[in-house]
């Protein structure tokens, strides 16, 4: 086929689905969108040109069934599939039947696929295709002897690794023999869970390893070029979060030869279309293969942003049959380009999935920043699908540039409705070692640990924001007390207890506060309903997220927080705010920590545990999380049962003390 397609279907959801209809759209391609009934209102059934509803919400009964997908593509006369990525885009069975429909697939063949699709087999090729490879196990593993064996030789850390799939399911860091079974069973439930594949293999885990990619490119007529790397090390449960091109380690000479090894492993396997080789690299700049993508990646923006390419739309011309213009010689590095993955998921809970409506959603509208959104205000995020909102990416002419610019656009990017974890991804981008390059794939674990909680700003930052909720709260609130207009002295409370005399003037719409003898200028729009401040204070440009709640504002820049309160300053009208009641306070409870399906329950009424001890098991977006008791304990009352729907905070087991 030398012609481009007249129509295609994208046989997926949300951003990546939306990414590949704006390429296709400008390429003059009209497409079909699919969607369940989660996404009967979504973003990418809007945008596209025709829409064919797949089945429930639930993806195995929509967006996986393969005969449901090429049904809707042949029923509105689509010639093409572009998968995406997740799904069914590294599916060989789906490859195949797109092919006997008479259709073409957006990406590699079946065999591509397959062979790479296998981390074992891939493994193999590479080894024979002289890639760098990781010591590790033969072949897959199932007993746990073997496993011992197998770790031992090996030598630990090691890591166990689902056959099938990728995006961190069925992944596990094992540091010591007695920890190998428990870990080895996990990994082995979740790869059937996530991919109906249940095989697992063992290799050593790198430590200080940095993961590092190389973007390829293969025509069905023989060329193979690579488009530089994507630094992938800020990666929280072995999922990206911020992800940039170049990196920083790597040296012109060790890029080359890396790049060279994904064209050879891509020539091993008649590679065509978009894909991505992994590779695990050590300080010193070794490195050893890890897999091959064999799909558009998640993080693609940035080498697009980089190398001035449109990867979609190179896809679909490789799929048509046309020949690659680029050559490699010309590919030439344009500046930085960096990405922040945001996500609906509550930072103080562990990161936990947050559902729910999006009441506010304002995308950041700045020079050099790229949004790829799948989402839209009054959108539910649900617990039917990954919980990622966005992608926001900055392009700049080095690396400091673009921390710069994505920081800003973060303190931009306005989302209620649901938790996020903007102020988590501003709190990386502040880090001293993530802006001087030192970063490991344990970064994340070895700064945050397993939850972020908002910072407590400085004293001087703390000022601002006290002069800001003055120039918020002082307008409104002294209509309800006899002072003079446009004048009032007030009391701040912050919510750690402190407090602090605030003397509000308001001049023509510039706030002047003092607070412990220091002038405080605010200019800009300040309103009852505003949500984001986007004036100055003191001259300073400061974009602060505004939360109010009568008489209390709580503000957000970066990542930092507070909460004042705003009281009168007459003695016989001072409130006392004492500290909000602890409702769970006395009593003995394991609740849900996030929405999802209660897939093993392992104790019963009247059941002795002890602190530690695993009581259940709670699958949301396909990863297992395992609940474990806290105290000595018995079990009093079980109030669900395995296969119940459940929202967070929903009531699991009654406790007694021991």
């Amino acid at each position: 086929m030398s012609l481009l397609f007249n129509k295609i279907l994208v046989a997926n959801r949300g951003e990546i689905a939306c990414r590949i209809m704006r390429t296709a759209h400008r390429m003059g391609i009209k497409v079909v969108a699919v969607y369940s009934d989660a996404d009967k209102h979504a973003k990418h059934v809007k945008i596209a040109d025709e829409a064919v509803y797949v089945g429930p919400s639930q993806s195995s009964q929509s967006y996986l069934l393969i005969q449901k997908i090429i049904e809707a593509a042949k029923q509105t006369s689509a010639e093409a599939i572009h998968p995406g990525y997740g799904f069914l885009s590294e599916n060989a069975e789906f490859v195949r039947a797109v092919k006997a429909a008479g259709l073409v697939f957006i990406g590699p063949d079946a065999h591509a696929i397959e062979m790479m699709g296998d981390k074992i087999t891939s493994k193999k090729i590479a080894k024979e295709a002289g890639v760098s490879i990781v010591p590790g196990s033969v072949g897959a593993i199932s007993e746990i002897e073997e496993a011992k064996s197998e770790s031992t030789r090996i030598g630990y850390p090691i890591m166990i690794k689902a056959s099938s799939g990728g995006g961190g399911k069925g992944m596990r860091v094992v540091e010591r023999e007695e920890d190998l079974e428990a870990a080895m069973q996990a990994a082995m439930n979740e790869a059937r869970s996530s991919f109906g594949d249940d095989r697992v293999f063992i290799e050593k885990f790198v430590t200080q390893p940095r993961h590092i990619e190389i973007q390829v490119l293969a025509d069905t007529h023989g060329k193979v070029i690579f488009l530089g790397e994507r630094e992938c090390s800020i990666q929280r449960r072995h999922q990206k979060v911020i992800e940039e091109a170049p990196s920083c380690l790597l040296s012109p000479q060790t890029r080359e030869a890396m790049g060279q090894q994904a064209i050879a492993l891509s020539k091993a396997v008649n590679y065509r279309s978009a894909g991505t080789v992994e590779f695990i690299v050590g300080a010193n700049e070794d490195f050893y293969f890890l897999e091959m993508n064999t799909r558009l990646q998640v993080e693609h923006p940035v080498t697009e942003l980089v190398y001035n390419v449109d990867l979609v739309s190179l896809m679909i011309e490789i799929a048509a049959g046309q020949k690659l213009a680029l050559e490699q010689d010309n590919v030439l590095a344009n500046g930085w380009a960096m990405e922040a993955r945001i996500y609906a998921e509550d930072s103080q809970r562990g990161f936990l999935p947050s559902i729910g409506q999006l009441i506010e959603y304002k995308e950041p509208v700045l020079e050099k920043i790229r949004v790829d959104s799948g989402v839209q205000e009054g959108n539910h995020i649900t617990m039917f699908y990954d919980p990622m909102v966005a992608k926001i990416v900055s392009h700049g002419t080095d690396r400091a540039e673009c921390i710069t610019k994505l920081s800003k656009a973060l303190d931009h990017y306005k989302i209620s409705g649901v938790e996020t974890n903007i102020q988590f991804l501003s709190a990386i981008l502040l880090d001293k070692d993530f802006n001087s390059g030192s970063i490991t794939t344990n970064f994340i674990d070895d700064k945050f640990g397993g939850k972020f909680i908002p910072l407590k700003p400085d004293k001087e930052l703390e000022k601002k924001f006290l002069a800001l909720s003055a120039a918020i709260l002082m307008p409104v609130f002294y209509q309800s007390y006899p002072v003079e207009p446009n004048k009032a002295v007030n009391i701040l409370q912050i919510s750690h207890g402190e407090y602090f005399l605030a003397d509000w003037r308001n001049y023509n719409g510039t706030h002047v506060v003092t607070i412990e003898g220091r002038q405080y200028e605010v200019t800009g729009q300040v309103t009852k309903s505003m949500t984001l401040f986007t004036g100055q204070i003191n001259g300073e440009d400061m974009p602060v997220k505004v939360s109010r709640n009568y008489n209390k504002v709580t503000l957000f820049a970066g990542p930092y927080s507070i909460m004042v309160r705003i009281l009168p300053a007459i003695a016989d009208n001072l409130i006392k705010f004492m500290p909000e009641p602890n409702l769970l306070s006395g009593t003995l409870k394991v609740t849900a920590p996030m929405p999802g399906m209660l897939t093993k329950l392992l104790v019963s009424e009247g059941d002795k545990l002890f602190s530690g001890q695993q009581v259940a098991i709670i699958e949301a977006m396909k990863m297992e999380n395992s609940l474990k008791c806290e105290i000595d304990c018995i079990v009093e009352s079980v109030h669900v049962k395995e296969g119940d729907l459940l929202n967070v905070d929903d009531l699991i087991l009654s406790l007694t003390e021991i």
